[in-house]
């Protein structure tokens, strides 16, 4: 088994087959909520597209052996509209940091740690682009209960920090019931 991650620039038609909606006309997330949640559920694709046509696109692509088989949305902090004018996720210091926000894995994928391959190639994605910090506001998987998938889609703190992040604040955000933290690595 091949596993590789790629930027998401020049690959649109791969990134809406691991993120679009099967119906050209059924509603969807599309990796948008936090981008900008003012753009329509339909024009959320051309947006995405638009994204992923240059550089520093939109986030990373895991494939395995050449089948696309997951997503992380990761970009610099202030190009997600939602986290700019969040209340419950706060800046800790001045530094645009760039931010590995959401995770998404295909079924038929999911249980071979593709997660671990898509949090790495975010930080070496994010380390090309000359990030000096990466962050995540993963829930915190204290404890042996499973996370639910929706909220997993933020990541976990056990995630992140199998990957040199430390926990640097807690947030007032949750998901799934579970509070957030604000996950942070230094890349400088």
């Amino acid at each position: 088994m091949t596993i590789e991650v790629r930027p998401a620039v020049g690959r649109f038609d791969d990134f809406a087959e691991v993120v679009g909606t099967k119906r050209p006309d059924a509603g969807g997330c599309w990796c948008v909520s936090y981008r900008d949640s003012r753009v329509k559920n339909l024009e959320r694709p051309g947006y995405m597209r638009a994204e992923c046509s240059s550089e520093p696109g939109p986030g990373v692509l895991v494939y395995v052996d050449d089948d696309v088989a997951g997503w992380c949305s990761v970009a610099p902090r202030s190009t997600y509209r939602r986290l700019m004018n969040s209340r419950t996720i706060p800046f800790l210091d001045e530094r645009d940091a760039w931010v590995a926000v959401c995770f998404v894995v295909r079924a038929g994928f999911r249980r071979r740690g593709l997660m671990h391959h898509l949090l790495d190639g975010a930080v070496e994605h994010a380390r090309a682009h000359g990030a000096e910090v990466i962050e995540g506001y993963p829930v915190d998987a204290e404890g042996t209960e499973r996370v639910d998938t929706i909220s997993a889609y933020v990541g976990t703190t056990r995630l992140f920090e199998a990957h040199g992040f430390e926990r640097a604040a807690p947030t007032t955000g949750h998901s799934g019931h579970r509070q957030r933290w604000i996950m942070r690595r230094e890349l400088g």
